[in-house]
């Protein structure tokens, strides 16, 4: 069974694939929920490995608790460490720009908490600093209930 399409029909539909507005995907819409960010900064410039993963831990906590969604580390680029001067330590072992995000990643307390950790942009810090995105705090509570 072939319908025939009316004249007028034949011309909205031209109209409309002429018409360089575009109505937008709702179902995108809904899919995209938009967040608003929240941004929080710790520096760790002077720490030692033990008080930075301290203080790193009850940061993202304290963070997480007031839905933070985002949290920019300051470690440095370690230029100035100690470490390097020993010839017998690993030059990575220490320096808290590898240390604490490894710290981070084996604690699952707080891998509860955390999206991801990714490089900062060189306007936050760049290999100096790094991004740690959580999660929505209310969301996590949904889901285990």
């Amino acid at each position: 069974m072939i319908k025939k399409i009316s004249d007028k029909d034949k011309k909205d539909w031209e109209k409309f694939l002429k018409n360089e507005e575009k109505i937008p995907n709702k179902d995108l819409i809904s899919l995209k929920k938009i967040r608003h960010e929240k941004i929080k900064k710790i520096d760790l410039h002077g720490y030692s490995l033990q008080e930075a993963n301290k203080s790193v831990e009850s940061f993202i906590q304290k963070c997480f608790d007031n839905s933070v969604t985002k949290i920019i580390v300051i470690t440095g680029k370690g230029l100035r460490s100690k470490n390097k001067e020993n010839p017998y330590l690993s030059k990575d072992l220490s320096i808290l720009k590898y240390s604490v995000p490894e710290f981070i990643e084996n604690n699952s307390l707080l891998n509860k908490m955390i999206i991801e950790i990714t490089d900062a942009k060189i306007e936050d810090g760049g290999s100096g600093a790094f991004y740690i995105y959580l999660k929505n705090k209310f969301k996590l509570k949904n889901i285990k209930e």
